[in-house]
């Protein structure tokens, strides 16, 4: 990057920050002009006390970590020894995030420079250069491991460098840390090693993916893959390596082709080599959270618009699709009227904090408000609660998110609400959670019961987030301003961007256009906190599963196995009759006033019927104009031509508007196509040549369809009777190249059969159009109307002479 072009992009990075710190302080101007003040104001000495025991909290955890445990990774507070991989009893999955590196310290030395403890934060910088070490034969979480060591050893280098020129203190470190920073990405870089990119979810810290226990390493979450690019950015920039930012970049960019292109939702998890979606639930909460975040934080601190408008199309797609009011419930990515649980989990508590980066605080004061509420009625959010707030898993790991949004939404509103939530959160941990070696993790809130667990977060992120929260900017040793918090509440400065990354231009691509950018900041409306929360204030109604009475239910979210719905339709006169077959599970709707149980439930008929008139027509609108069309004349001499569907693919050009391709159709030689090359490789050339799926991925079909010159494939299902009438249609994955140049469709087994059947009639061979559905649909009906214009003409009479 030039030095004029840095200049230009650093002055851009201040612009936008001074445009974010105006925004909070207009907001603030807002809340001073209205007439109605926030509850319950906290005074300065009340708030300072509060400060004061979060410091306290902190000692009281951090001594016990020290005295007791380390270097180990984690504190057992119950027992008061520490937690070590391979010596303390296994808890499966759960001890991933251990490597022997002494964890706890490393996640926690910048809560030290915040604390503005010096001294303790220049001897734990000195233990950790002395006694960490990462050449050990142990299988490691990937994500974990770059959120809570990568961050936590980036965060306190940049911070001791800070302190060196702004302390005048610890003028003999020497950049230790850095180069600390550097081997551990060494060591998750082959992780990276996958044919999408998208790097594995484990990698053993010394032999790699060489370990014999990761021979069958093939999924990881949306979470885990997508949470990488702001550590390895820092990373690069820091150190002058591009590798670990390259290597970032490309697992989101793949990950990003792999959204549904009609929703544009992320499932959870995947497949790293063939980019296939194993669980395609989507929503805001465990497995997808810091995703988002990292799309939206990569923009600020990176200053890449691509970023932006990825997290702002998401996010349109979360508020319209997952956002029910104040609550967030997982659909399915592909079929996103349809909800895929009935139950939260307490992750998604972050939400309402990016909300509140992003500018959108409406909804994030009612989402907060709600889990507010749930805090409540449990004491503690427990780790899953159901859509009417009973406990469904009610473990509390003394997770940081809430804390975390309560801090945010009270630095842009100025509401004292947040500080009395805040008080709430703390002196619930103080009564429930504090033991005499530490906090311990409660196993079951409605017992109380402890677990003997102080994750390394607490001390990363949940009292550190408590201290910010009551403390004021002049209480700070630095400005939090300049810094992005990653998603472990790691420090890393804005600065960062202008140091620059000649692998990258930053500027608008050509796949976002911009309604991308339409929510980059959207209104606050005069926003007043008080007014948002004051019509939820009896959301939760007691300890009791709220009833459905009455509340409507919606066409949306209804459901046809589901018996409480049945009877509700029922009930508003609505009735039922299978159409077809019935395995084809289609029903008709009948809607009639007389049959209502009462005047008011019939009118709630009505209402759902036009409701499900909206939804079909939408569905069929959204469906519609993702298919596309195998075409084909009835016959050889007519000008009637016929469709059938096909699905896309992410891997190949997506053919739009009035573009097609058109040839001969021929069959694969082998079929499968998953051989070097093809027995008919010289006849299909400049055809469609079709292939069956099976035995290799659909990219490498799509590849040696390409080499021999075929102008379009078409890829069969291998699955007899499949049917896109009766199955939805999906996008066939790749593997994060861009190298398939031709267009690539699927087509279920009835449907190609149907194509099959007129090739083996023919005596020529058969002439195929691929093309968009809806394409398809205009032209025939501009064909008709042509036909119908012409009919007209003909039909009328000669004038008479």
């Amino acid at each position: 990057m030039s030095t004029t072009s840095s200049e230009s992009f650093v002055r851009g990075q201040r612009l936008m920050l001074i445009f974010l710190v105006a925004m909070c302080i207009v907001v603030a101007c807002v809340l001073s002009t209205e007439t109605t003040m926030p509850t319950q104001n906290m005074s300065n000495k009340e708030r300072a006390e509060l400060r004061e025991e979060a410091r306290d909290m902190f000692y009281h955890a951090y001594n016990a970590y020290m005295q007791n445990a380390y270097p180990a990774d984690e504190l057992m507070p119950l027992s008061c020894k520490g937690r070590y991989r391979g010596v303390t009893p296994s808890r499966g999955d759960m001890d991933d995030i251990l490597g022997n590196f002494s964890m706890t310290l490393v996640d926690t030395l910048d809560t030290l420079v915040l604390l503005g403890d010096f001294t303790e934060f220049d001897h734990a910088v000195k233990l950790v250069i002395r006694d960490v070490q990462f050449d050990s034969d142990i299988i490691v979480s990937v994500f974990e491991t770059n959120i809570r060591m990568v961050g936590g050893l980036l965060s306190a280098h940049i911070l001791a460098e800070y302190l060196q020129k702004h302390a005048d203190t610890m003028h003999w470190y020497k950049g230790e840390l850095l180069e600390m920073s550097r081997e551990l990405g060494y060591r998750l870089l082959p992780a990276f090693n996958t044919s999408t990119g998208i790097p594995h979810a484990r990698v053993n810290l010394r032999l790699g993916m060489k370990d014999p226990m990761l021979k069958k390493s093939r999924e990881t979450c949306t979470a885990c893959a997508g949470t990488i690019l702001l550590e390895f950015a820092a990373l690069s920039r820091l150190t002058g390596d591009p590798i670990f930012e390259v290597r970032a970049h490309a697992a989101m960019d793949a990950l990003w082709k792999l959204r549904h292109r009609g929703s544009d939702l992320m499932g959870t998890v995947l497949n790293v080599h063939s980019g296939d979606w194993v669980r395609r639930d989507s929503g805001v909460g465990a497995g997808i959270d810091s995703y988002y975040e990292y799309l939206f934080k990569s923009y600020v601190l990176l200053g890449d618009d691509k970023y932006l408008a990825r997290f702002n199309r998401h996010y349109n797609a979360v508020m319209k699709y997952v956002s029910e009011g104040p609550m967030l419930l997982d659909v399915l990515m592909h079929r996103p009227h349809a909800k895929s649980k009935n139950f939260m989990d307490s992750l998604l508590a972050f939400w309402p904090g990016l909300q509140v980066l992003s500018g959108d605080l409406k909804p994030a004061v009612q989402t907060h408000e709600m889990l507010y509420q749930v805090m409540q009625m449990h004491t503690f959010i427990p780790e899953a609660f159901t859509v009417d707030f009973q406990i469904h898993w009610g473990q509390h790991p003394l997770r940081p998110e809430f804390i975390e949004s309560t801090y945010f939404l009270y630095r842009a509103t100025g509401d004292h609400h947040y500080l009395q939530v805040g008080k709430k959160a703390l002196k619930t941990l103080q009564q429930h959670a504090k033991v005499s070696c530490g906090y311990a993790a409660v196993n079951d809130v409605r017992t109380g019961k402890h677990e003997d667990r102080m994750d390394s977060f607490v001390l990363s992120e949940t009292i550190k987030y408590l201290f910010l929260l009551f403390s004021d900017p002049q209480d700070l040793i630095i400005n939090v301003d300049e810094f992005v918090f990653t998603t472990e509440a790691h420090l890393l400065p804005l600065s960062i961007a202008q140091l620059g990354n000649a692998t990258f231009s930053f500027r608008q691509t050509d796949e976002h256009n911009v309604l991308d950018f339409m929510r980059t900041c959207p209104s606050s409306n005069r926003l007043f906190p008080e007014k948002v929360r004051k019509p939820l204030r009896n959301f939760i109604t007691g300890s009791c599963p709220r009833t459905t009475a009455g509340k409507r239910l919606s066409a949306l979210d209804f459901q046809a196995s589901n018996a409480d719905h049945l009877r509700a339709v029922y009930d508003m006169g609505i009735t039922m009759v299978s159409v077809g077959d019935r395995s084809q599970g289609k029903v008709r709707l009948f809607h009639s006033f007389y049959n209502a149980k009462s005047h008011e439930e019939g009118e709630m008929g009505l209402q759902f019927m036009q409701e499900m008139l909206e939804l079909t027509k939408m569905q069929s609108i959204n469906q519609l104009a993702q298919l596309q069309a195998v075409a084909y004349a009835t016959d050889e001499n007519s000008q009637d031509w016929i469709a059938l569907m096909a699905g896309p693919s992410h891997f190949s050009p997506e053919l739009t508007g009035d573009q097609f391709v058109e040839g001969d159709v021929i069959l694969a030689k082998p079929l499968r196509a998953c051989d070097e090359s093809l027995e008919n490789a010289e006849e299909a050339k400049g055809k469609v040549l079709v292939a069956e799926r099976g035995d290799c991925t659909f990219v490498s079909k799509a590849r040696l369809a390409q080499k021999v010159g075929a102008a379009a494939l078409i890829v069969c299902d291998n699955v007899p009777g499949s049917s896109g009438e009766t199955q939805p249609m999906f996008a066939m994955s790749g593997d994060g190249k861009d190298d398939v140049l031709i267009p690539v469709v699927f087509m279920y087994s009835m449907e190609f059969g149907k194509l099959s059947a007129v090739m083996q009639r023919r005596k020529q061979p058969l002439r195929v159009r691929v093309m968009q559905m809806v394409e398809f649909k205009r032209w025939q009906l501009a064909k008709e109307q042509r036909q119908n214009q012409t009919a007209s003409v003909a039909q009328k009479p000669e004038k008479e002479l």
